[in-house]
């Protein structure tokens, strides 16, 4: 396949896959907001609240990354700086991810 078409497909998957993480994410941010303590102990460390907001943010950060990189190759002209400009995204991108699930798991 080409790598074009291959990260034309990853953007249309995760962002169809991101949807319904997002709802999940919006409906327990806001009940987050309206819950007492007791709530909030039961529903922070649960193994299932984890293993979603992980899923979320890898399927977040790989479409995050995967669309800003489109745009650095629709306005970046210079070969050298559009990859030096990419190699910089998915860097930020992967330890931001490893930063967030090792506070999610700590």
């Amino acid at each position: 396949m080409i790598k074009a078409a291959r990260k034309w497909l990853t953007i249309k998957i995760s962002s169809g896959l991101l949807i319904p993480f997002m709802v999940w994410f919006i409906i327990n941010l806001v009940s987050v907001f309206d819950a007492n303590n007791s709530q909030l102990v039961f529903f922070a460390p649960s193994v299932l609240t984890k293993i979603l907001m992980s899923i979320f943010l890898i399927l977040a950060f790989t479409f995050y990354t995967l669309t800003i990189s489109e745009v650095f190759e629709d306005y970046i002209g210079s070969q050298k700086l559009k990859n030096a400009a990419n190699r910089l995204l998915v860097l930020f991108s992967i330890v931001m991810t490893l930063l967030f699930l090792i506070n999610l798991f700590k």
